[in-house]
């Protein structure tokens, strides 16, 4: 069997530096779609898909939140947990500047600028976590537990789930 062609992004270069095991998968990336469109092409959970949003604190401090990707963030939640008076999504442009990424290709690893890091903590109960990989269109399967392995992150309780998912 062929190995995928799949692209060598500041993201595959740390995990390889790292020496994380990862499986590549590549999808057709859509304007819009959010982790729904991977999960479709690649038949799986949208609750395997791990988001990284950007966000910032009220006083423009940028963060990343890993989240399931069938849940949001309870920004009220976060905001507590920080200690601060509020915390919301960075507009594209910002997200950009701070990770080095393109909104909707961003991932946790490699980025630009060292930002903190809020996991979810129910990411690390699944066996297997699929999560962007630097391009939109690009995921990387992998054990959640490499987050903690080679990421300094804190662990949160801040999802919400929709209504009707």
């Amino acid at each position: 069997m062929a190995k995928t062609e799949y692209p060598v992004t500041p993201a595959v270069r740390f995990l390889r530096a790292h020496g994380v095991e990862f499986r590549p998968h590549l999808y057709q990336y859509q304007e819009h779609g959010g982790t729904r469109v991977g999960a479709a092409e690649l038949h799986l959970q949208e609750h395997v898909l791990v988001k990284t949003l950007v966000m910032a604190t009220d006083d423009h401090r940028p963060l990343l939140v890993l989240m399931h990707g069938d849940c949001e963030v309870s920004t009220k939640q976060l905001a507590r947990v920080l200690g601060v008076k509020s915390v919301s999504p960075c507009d594209e442009q910002t997200a950009t500047r701070h990770t080095g990424y393109l909104f909707g290709g961003t991932g946790p690893f490699g980025t630009r600028m060292a930002l903190p890091i809020y996991a979810e903590r129910s990411i690390f109960d699944l066996p297997l976590i699929y999560i962007n990989g630097g391009k939109r269109g690009f995921l990387v399967e992998i054990n959640p537990q490499v987050l903690r392995e080679v990421l300094t992150l804190v662990e949160v309780e801040v999802a919400v789930r929709p209504e009707n998912p």
